[in-house]
């Protein structure tokens, strides 16, 4: 992954705020060049695949038949590619283990770090953390739901506040067995609002 110029976006924020009508040397404006720079690169630090895929798989005593491990509501924050806005929300992981087989839960709140921390779409980030799942647990099946607000529908355009989108992605059993997929779907909790 390329490094970020710092220096070379603050001068970039600097013109940008010229753009638009701004004074960047106003007192309020001083540092804003610098806190951009320094916000850009935290949100789009998305960590390196390895340092999650590493991990271990752990045996468990249940039978071949293992039921569904679920996590729910872990937050996530992103950036729309399309228009540099933040868009955030819940990402809700179901997977189904291989021969007893399972990953450490803290891997799959990682895991949703490594697919948000980037310009984005939703969709881009549901099928992503799929993915991902199936590849390093070698799981019988991922379930991913993800629920967002984007600000880019909110602060701009149509400007409906509160409205919340809501993406899924299905691999092996749950995209073959619909009770399965009904199973995890009614394990969600409500949406109401984010």
């Amino acid at each position: 992954m390329k490094e970020i110029n710092l220096d070379r976006i603050e001068e970039l924020v600097r013109e940008l705020l010229i753009e638009i009508g701004e004074d960047p040397d106003r007192e309020g404006l001083i540092e804003t060049p610098k806190r951009v720079a320094k916000s850009l690169k935290e949100i789009t630090a998305s960590t390196r695949l390895e340092k999650f895929t590493e991990g271990k798989m752990f045996p468990t005593d249940a039978s071949p038949n293992q039921q569904m491990v679920a996590v729910n509501n872990i937050p996530f924050y992103s950036m729309c590619e399309h228009h540099m806005l933040p868009f955030f929300g819940n990402v809700h992981v179901g997977y189904l283990p291989q021969d007893g087989q399972i990953i450490g839960l803290s891997k799959i709140p990682r895991l949703v770090n490594y697919a948000a921390r980037k310009l984005n779409v939703q969709e881009n980030i549901t099928r992503e953390v799929a993915d991902v799942l199936m590849e390093i647990t070698n799981a019988k099946g991922v379930a991913v739901v993800v629920d967002a607000r984007h600000m880019c529908v909110e602060m701009r355009g149509v400007q409906k506040v509160n409205s919340i989108t809501r993406t899924n992605f299905y691999l092996g059993a749950f995209n073959e067995d619909v009770q399965l997929r009904n199973e995890f779907l009614q394990s969600l909790p409500k949406v109401n609002a984010l």
